[in-house]
């Protein structure tokens, strides 16, 4: 082998220009490959950060109610119109050994009760529809972290504190210390302090959440020691919708994954990811068809020395791995310089660019993408050194 890659090196000395071209468009094609694939993924995690930053991975809610439709005798056919029946505001039966019971489950990681219902602010003559969630705040905070995106006061609630969106403290004119009235109807109103306001950057939750006590909203809302739903957060959220078909035949209940509800958006991830991948698949045909050629005209201006080295003694397995060492060795050598234009376009990116999101690069995109690179040279050259390695040594030789 030692032999084979002194020949290999020599031929790709003899013609500099020729390899010097090759390899710099192998570089670019692997610096593409690098950036392309690690500002995708960047993208997809900045996407996916910013949905589940005000949502949970699982929502367990009560089973919807049916209508009841009275059996009719054996024989008899029925003619029924039925209308679709509302859902009224109601908690989950026995909501805390439910609790208990996805605290106890593997795979996830965190579960907060909540009771939520619609409700109106006034201030002075100013009516706004708002969104009560009453939380655990411990327990809401593993989920939701709003305590990082509070923009004035703290994220306290209890003892006649809430806390509110950016949009509706601007609606309703109020700060942190100010009052707010929050009427429920059939008479059940509170006086509120506001104790903080946060801005989650979703103009409908920064208009309309307004954060109190679990026992303050369940008074409010007429819902006593009650639950309307349990957020819940997995390991792997992309098995999320799995998590909550297993939670869904073990509790009863009515589980919803964040996969279904944001199903427009994980098509949208899929036919980036798909993207990424054709993006990928003709860099590396561009590379590898520019490989081939490349070896092919050196098989072509090199057969008079193909068929001494023949001639002397090399055996033709000795000339195909000739050619397949040049292959590799254009790959490894392509690839390390556009890993390193591609880390250095990653840089710049995060540095200059527009700042919207950060783009962190895998340490094993690198490796991995280095390898592909030399195992693509290989491949490109088999045809070249296969046509070689079958030159006849007599008419090579003889060959002008």
């Amino acid at each position: 082998m030692w032999l084979e890659s002194l020949i290999a090196l020599k031929f790709l000395r003899q013609n500099l220009v020729q390899t010097a071209l090759i390899l710099v468009g192998i570089a670019v094609g692997v610096s593409v490959i690098v950036f392309i694939t690690t500002l995708i993924n960047g993208l997809q995690a900045n996407i996916i950060e910013r949905t589940l930053g005000t949502q949970s991975h699982i929502r367990v809610e009560p089973a919807e109610e049916q209508n009841l439709i009275a059996p009719v005798k054996p024989g008899t056919i029925a003619l029924i119109r039925e209308d679709p029946r509302g859902q009224r505001l109601r908690s989950i039966n026995n909501w805390i050994a439910v609790q208990s019971t996805l605290d106890n489950l593997d795979g996830i990681t965190a579960v907060s009760p909540i009771v939520s219902g619609p409700a109106f602010a006034r201030r002075g003559d100013v009516l706004k529809s708002v969104s009560l969630i009453g939380i655990d705040p411990v327990r809401y905070e593993r989920i939701i972290p709003v305590s990082d995106d509070m923009i004035a006061g703290r994220f306290r609630v209890g003892a006649g504190d809430a806390v509110i969106g950016r949009l509706l403290a601007k609606d309703l004119g109020l700060r942190t210390g100010s009052k707010m009235r929050i009427e429920a109807g059939d008479g059940r109103i509170a006086l509120v302090t506001i104790a903080g306001i946060f801005e989650l950057g979703v103009r409908e939750l920064d208009q309309r959440y307004v954060y109190l006590d679990l026992k303050q909203a369940q008074s409010l809302l007429d819902l006593p020691g009650g639950v309307t739903l349990i957020d819940v957060t997995v390991d792997n959220l992309f098995t999320a919708d799995l998590d909550a078909q297993r939670i869904q035949k073990l509790t009863g209940m009515k589980a919803e994954s964040w996969i279904e509800t944001n199903a427009q958006l994980m098509n949208a991830l899929s036919s980036q990811r798909l993207s990424t991948t054709m993006i990928t698949v003709f860099v590396a045909l561009s590379v590898a068809f520019g490989i081939a050629s490349v070896l092919a005209i050196s098989v072509t201006q090199r057969t008079r020395e193909i068929g001494i080295l023949r001639a002397m003694g090399i055996r033709q397995h000795q000339m195909l791995r000739v050619f397949l060492v040049q292959g590799a060795l254009l790959g490894m050598a392509g690839s390390a310089v556009g890993a390193v234009a591609g880390i250095g376009l990653v840089w710049a990116f995060n540095t200059f660019g527009p700042k919207l999101f950060y783009i962190p690069l895998s340490p094993v995109l690198i490796p991995i993408t280095m390898v592909f690179a030399a195992f693509t040279g290989v491949l490109a050259a088999s045809v070249p050194a296969w046509r070689a390695a079958r030159l006849n040594p007599v008419e090579a030789i003889r060959y002008v």
